[in-house]
């Protein structure tokens, strides 16, 4: 899949403007998968999001499956469990994993810093942007002992955004993944992928 990086700068947003509407980053981040806007993400609307952004059936399957699965449950403390595996958008910071850039803090807020320290000591071929290499160092980077589903999670995260936002010469640039972090990716994704289908 491609995606046009030229127009990503205009979507980049600093972070007053990504805690705006009463919802943190972490939120923003998923906020694309709640897709009748409930506050409530059921699998079938990750297996539709992660099909808008261009992912495959079978990837699209395994990540409804995974993510509701291993979050819902943390998302929805107290409450009885839920065959339906529902995640709650307001309690997402809950369900952060070990091993992961900190970019988020517990409360799921943007930290600026950990954000630039991704690329000020990982990004060495190019300043503003990772080869698959430096993001595989990245990820091993921040690996915690022995958190093995945290370096699971990682991987998969990463690789992801790395298989659909890669540009021609395998690079995945800065202002791709910043637009991650806050959501804003997910979104014009699925707009450029819903414009070639019409085609």
């Amino acid at each position: 899949m491609g995606v046009d990086f030229d127009s990503f700068s205009s979507c980049s947003v600093d972070q007053q403007g990504m805690e705006n509407n009463n919802l943190n980053v972490l939120q923003k981040h998923i906020m694309f998968f709640d897709q009748d806007n409930d506050g409530i993400i059921y699998p079938s609307e990750t297996f539709r999001g992660f099909r808008e952004v261009g992912c495959g059936i079978f990837l699209s399957s395994m990540a409804s499956l995974l993510i509701n699965v291993s979050l819902s449950r943390k998302t929805r403390p107290g409450k009885p469990f839920s065959f339906k595996f529902p995640i709650e958008v307001k309690n997402i910071h809950l369900a952060k994993h070990g091993s992961d850039s900190g970019v988020y803090d517990k409360q799921g807020r943007f930290v600026p810093s950990k954000f630039e320290e991704i690329f000020a000591k990982h990004a060495v071929t190019h300043p503003d942007s990772l080869t698959s290499k430096e993001l595989e160092s990245f990820i091993k980077s921040k690996r915690e002992p022995k958190d093995y589903a945290g370096w699971v999670a990682a991987y998969v995260e990463w690789n992801i955004l790395y298989m659909l936002c890669k540009d021609k010469n395998g690079l995945l640039h800065k202002d791709v993944v910043r637009n991650a972090f806050d959501g804003s990716l997910f979104e014009k994704m699925a707009k450029e992928r819903s414009i070639k289908v019409a085609k």
